[in-house]
């Protein structure tokens, strides 16, 4: 699955699809459309209606253009919406005659007579310094405070309000009347707030929410995947409720285990690992350093940091500090490939790493096309995030794609796509004889296709090898080496092919 906004891959969803029908063929077999909708911040994470394609990108006929030959995922932010959408501004101008009224947290409401005080702001899980709230001014001159977890542009939403499910449901059904089949749920942890806790992924209140919202989406045969970058151990509750998931751990521990040229941590890792879960490597936010928390140890979470800024190319700490208004202290901003040092052997293994680990491999457009750190966009923007938010032109593409690390990306992805080894329901297997070596196998449902991947972290090497048990190859050659030929049987279907010196002879 590819992860891109509307206008990275060219300007706009037209050339996104030319670009993928030019470039890209079967490498991709889904996309998760970042936010596409009218936005006031946050790069579409702050939509102001969610019934419409921001003009700028397209309409919903290129959006659905899009689903005819890739499986979508599209972004629905549960915690919040934009200040400035139809809701809060009749909100605003009408107070408690809005029918709205509801659809929003009021601060003031939620604390009893004499709360918030100073120990109850500082129990809350924050995204920034402050008390999470807004001040909304009515068109009477009155005013109240409202919750906001995020941006200035991001109200939050009371999901207990009549009002906000019948919002929550209508907006899921359009989305997938538009071709959504795997809707992600985007800050949903923060969504629940309760007097006496955090406000972070609160129970059993959260499962409750998840549970109706699964139910809205599957009476129209989608599904949802829960967004969280926090402890391990909450994605594992995920999928013990049956949820996909994603493995936010992944990026780090590849990054240790390419740094240390050690497998122990990736083996350990993978060998714990559910196959329903989307993998990344890269998204469109920073690599996650809390979601590795006790799966490297903090002595090897801080070599894999320091590391990161001693081998990285152009990765420095400042960068995903406040100074370039770094939303989470505990994301590095930089792409993959950078964070390898640029360097195209030690990524492509990182690829194969994550191309053959349990689940669906996530795959950033950045990191499709190796790309580099984009310390013009960065500096020009003084937004860390946007090192790894290239925009690139329709040339820039045709240009990168000739790259022979990319060539190889897309082939191991064509490669994956195609393979019944690869299947959900099929088996993962990860051992290793030595420290700096470990092999993975995968093997179909039916048990007769394998695949098989060995890795050699000193020598940063690796071989892959496919085989099918109901099928076989001969080849004869003659004794000057100058004549061969072969033979391949697919027992499965009694079918054979006979070629001499590649070309295929018929009888």
């Amino acid at each position: 699955m590819l992860i891109t906004y509307a206008d990275s891959l060219g300007e706009n969803l037209t050339d996104l699809q030319k670009n993928l029908a030019t470039h890209f063929k079967d490498a991709v077999g889904g996309i998760h459309l970042l936010p596409f909708f009218p936005s006031t911040g946050d790069r579409g994470f702050a939509p102001v209606d969610y019934t419409k394609v921001d003009p700028a990108f397209g309409a919903w006929d290129d959006v659905e253009a899009l689903g005819e030959k890739y499986y979508l995922m599209f972004d629905f932010m549960i915690n919040h919406i934009s200040r400035q959408s139809k809701y809060y501004k009749d909100f605003q101008a009408n107070k408690d005659e809005s029918p709205y009224r509801d659809l929003f947290l009021s601060w003031d409401k939620f604390w009893p007579k004499g709360r918030p005080t100073k120990e109850d702001v500082d129990l809350i899980y924050k995204r920034k310094d402050r008390a999470p709230k807004q001040k909304i001014t009515f068109a009477d001159g009155s005013s109240e405070y409202l919750w906001n977890t995020f941006g200035e542009e991001q109200i939050d939403l009371d999901v207990k309000a009549k009002v906000t499910k019948e919002f929550i449901k209508q907006t899921l059904y359009q989305l997938i009347k538009h071709g959504a089949t795997v809707i992600r749920l985007d800050a949903f942890a923060y969504a629940i707030k309760k007097l006496d806790t955090n406000d972070f992924f609160v129970e059993p209140e959260i499962w409750e929410l998840l549970d109706e919202v699964q139910a809205i989406v599957a009476k129209k045969g989608a599904v949802i995947l829960p967004e969280i970058h926090e402890h391990y151990t909450i994605q594992r509750k995920l999928t013990q409720h049956d949820y996909f998931t994603y493995d936010f751990a992944l990026p780090m521990v590849v990054l240790y285990t390419l740094y240390s040229q050690d497998a122990t941590r990736l083996v350990e890792w993978l060998s714990d690992s559910p196959m329903k879960q989307f993998t990344t490597l890269d998204t469109h936010d920073g690599i996650g350093v809390v979601d590795v928390k006790d799966i490297l140890t903090d002595e090897e979470i801080e070599l894999t940091t320091n590391k990161l800024y001693e081998i990285g190319a152009n990765v420095k700490r400042k960068y995903s500090s406040a100074e370039y208004n770094n939303l989470d202290i505990y994301q590095i901003n930089t792409t993959y490939y950078s964070a390898l040092g640029d360097d195209d052997k030690k990524y492509f293994i990182s690829r194969l790493i994550q191309a053959f680990a349990p689940g669906i491999p996530q795959v950033y457009y950045v990191g499709l096309l190796a790309g580099k750190n984009d310390i013009e966009l960065l500096e020009k923007t003084k937004e860390g995030r946007n090192i790894n938010r290239h925009y690139y032109s329709n040339e820039e593409i045709a240009r990168e794609v000739k790259r022979p690390v990319v060539v190889a990306l897309l082939k191991l992805f064509t490669y994956r796509n195609r393979s019944k080894a690869f299947e959900l329901d099929g088996k993962f297997e990860i051992t290793t004889s030595a420290k700096n070596s470990f092999n993975i196998k995968r093997t179909s449902a039916d048990g007769q296709t394998v695949s098989e991947l060995k890795v050699d972290l000193a020598t940063y090497s690796y071989e892959v090898k496919k085989k099918k048990k109901n099928s076989f190859n001969i080849k004869r050659t003659s004794a000057d080496g100058q004549t061969v030929s072969e033979l391949k049987v697919d027992l499965a279907t009694y079918s054979y092919e006979v070629k001499e010196n590649g070309q295929k002879i018929t009888f």
